[in-house]
Order: C-alpha cells, then structure tokens, then sequence
C-alpha cells in the first residue's frame, strides 16, 4: 500500500508517517516541497506516483488571520484540498481529509456526533465544511476525521506548550472558561486515522480521544502535571481577549461512528497528556 501524506512535517503529520511506516505501508511525505495550491504541480505530481491513498493534514490553522485576510484561509484549507481531491479522482484512490469542530457554532449544549448539522461561524471552519462537501461530491471513496485541541511532539506550537512556556515566562496565565473540548493527541488519532483508512470504511468519523474540560481546566491540569500547580491561572471568557475568529464555545465530539463501526474506544486525554508533560520536560522541548 503506497500512502501520500501531504503536511507530513507538521504537528499529526509526523505521527501519521509513523504510523503507517510502522504498519508496513510505504509512505511518502510532502510537506512545503509540494504547494497544494497549484493545480498543475498537484495534479502533474499525485497521479503520477500511484497512491493507493492520500492524507491530507496540510492546513493553515491561524483562525483568527482568516478572518482579518479570508484568501490565504480558503487557498490552503479548500483550493488546496479540491486539488488534491482531484488528483486523487484521476490516481484512482481515496483521500483522507482533516477537518475540525469549527465546522460546528458550539451552540448544541451537548457533543457532537456527526449526524449533526454543521453550522460555522468563521472562516476557518467554512473553508473545512466546504472541503468535507467537495470530496464527498466528487469522490467515490473518501474519509473525513474531525478532531480538535491536537498535542504532539512535532510542531512549535500547540496548547499545552504555550502553557508551559507562558507560566515560565510569565509566572501568570489568563485562560478562557467559555471553550470545552477535548485535548486529542496527535499519535493517538494517528492510530484511529491508520486503522480506518486500512479498513476501508470511508466516510466520516469524529476522532478524538475520550473526556472533555474547559480551556482553564486543561490549563490547571497541564500545570499540575509539570509540577507548576502555584503559578495563578486567572479564569477569562474569549470576549476579553477581542479575537476576530468565533470560538464554538461548547463543542466536544462525540466518536459515534467509530462505535457504530465497531472501532475500540480512544484512550481519555489525560493518559497520553501525562506522557507528553514528562517527554516536553525531559526532552528539553520547551
């Protein structure tokens, strides 16, 4: 089985490589040496390898500059899928697709499942929601994973990361109590990711590991786990910090295809949260 991972350097990119590496497959990985935004790279290059499937973890997450500059949101996060989608149409193979709870406003009260309507608010996830519709309408066999609040080893940014280092240099935080999710290590959806798409179960999945909490839960935990449970945490909502992208403000996912599909269950969030801590203080990483 030859993979194509496009974004393969990036924070669940690497993991992916892993991943499937490790369960025999061959892989190649594309990262900034192929521009997903140009048509004709895209389709001169993809059908020319012979992929058996293409994953597609390539995104421009800054949420917030989408919706300052909406063009360079839309080029990478749906030009950029509707090019691969169709080199994937003429090489004849599925393609997988990360997409986001942004797809949802938050509003809900409760989980998501993905037999809820979508409704986004920003520009980031409009730019997910329309890519999720454009494969599944020209595509005969794909896979969509939503998922959010991604933590791994790869990357220089993500949460838990910018906790750490900001209590370090700071000595003080403000974190918002109106976002509740769940924290999603990027190995671990990984596996999910690996073992739906070598079983041919296309369609669309919620992939993210079990629990939920709020943004300042999250962050009282990571610094409890790094030993740093004296540093204050001041509890905000978003409207304090004036972003532009609209945050869903309740929008844990509910795994319920991967039940249905007979999938195991992920592990909760604290598990592999509490090895990243120990692997990010001993690794030297922050």
């Amino acid at each position: 089985m030859r993979v194509i991972i496009c974004g393969a350097a990036g924070q669940l990119g690497s993991d992916l490589v892993r991943v499937f590496e490790a369960g025999g497959k061959e892989v190649l990985g594309f990262d900034l040496d192929l521009d997903i935004t140009d048509h004709s790279l895209v389709m001169e290059k993809i059908p020319s390898l012979g992929p058996d499937l293409l994953i597609n973890s390539a995104a421009d997450l800054d949420a917030d500059q989408a919706e300052l500059d909406p063009e360079p949101s839309f080029r990478t996060n749906f030009t950029g899928t509707q090019n691969l989608a169709l080199a994937c149409l003429e090489a004849g193979c599925p393609l997988a697709f990360i997409s986001s709870d942004y797809v949802f406003d938050g509003r809900k009260g409760g989980a998501y499942n993905e037999f809820d309507e979508p409704n986004p608010q920003g520009i980031y996830g409009k730019a997910k929601l329309a890519s999720e519709r454009y494969i599944a309408s020209i595509l005969p066999r794909w896979y969509v994973f939503r998922t959010q609040w991604l933590f791994g080893k790869a990357g220089k940014r993500n949460f838990v990361k910018s906790i750490l280092g900001g209590a370090r240099e700071k000595g003080s935080l403000r974190v918002v109590t109106d976002e509740v999710g769940t924290p999603t290590c990027t190995a671990d959806l990984a596996e999910i990711i690996y073992r739906v798409c070598t079983s041919d179960w296309h369609g669309l999945y919620h992939a993210t590991n079990e629990g939920v909490c709020s943004r300042f839960e999250f962050a009282r935990q990571i610094l409890e786990l790094a030993g740093m449970q004296d540093v204050p945490v001041e509890p905000i909502v978003y409207a304090d910090l004036g972003l532009p992208c609209p945050r869903p403000p309740y929008s844990p996912l509910d795994n319920m295809n991967l039940r249905l599909q007979g999938f195991p269950p992920a592990r909760h969030y604290m598990e592999p949260l509490r090895e990243y801590v120990e692997w990010l203080l001993e690794s030297g990483e922050l």
